[in-house]
């Protein structure tokens, strides 16, 4: 799952370059429009550039981002996103589903950038510990 979490605070533009890869993702480009202005993060404005750049029907682009049709949905991101305990990004949860409840447990979270290794370090750690009940029943059964 990915959630929209515009570091408001930090950065004047976050909101709406938010918003701006929403639009762009209503026309398929979400990941190119958020790739984009994260690269792009000191020359953000104006807007219409970018959706031009990656190929996006600008007049549409640009009637969404005016009409602000994405901000509930960004709000929302960022209240869960708070909920959960996150404060910047990106943010990772190693978690798992209970599927009596559907609900969600984190296990472990990541906070920052992270080397390929420490997400690998984490999930053999993981699957090391979930083969564990496994083991300690098999153990317990007559042979």
């Amino acid at each position: 799952m990915f959630l929209d979490l515009p570091l408001e605070s930090i950065h004047k533009f976050a909101f709406k370059a938010a918003e701006a890869a929403n639009c762009a993702g209503d026309q398929g480009m979400y990941w190119e429009m958020h790739d984009r202005l994260f690269e792009s993060q000191k020359a953000l404005e104006p807007w219409t550039p970018h959706a031009e750049a990656i190929g996006i029907d600008v007049a549409q682009f640009e009637e969404c981002l005016n009409s602000g049709k994405h901000a509930n949905e960004i709000r929302k991101d960022m209240s869960e996103a708070q909920k959960a305990g996150v404060t910047g990004t990106p943010t990772f949860f190693f978690a798992v589903t209970d599927p009596a409840s559907s609900k969600v447990k984190t296990i472990v979270r990541l906070s920052g950038a992270q080397p390929y290794a420490a997400f690998k370090a984490q999930i053999d750690r993981l699957l090391v510990e979930a083969a564990k009940p496994a083991a300690e029943a098999e153990k317990g059964q007559p042979k």
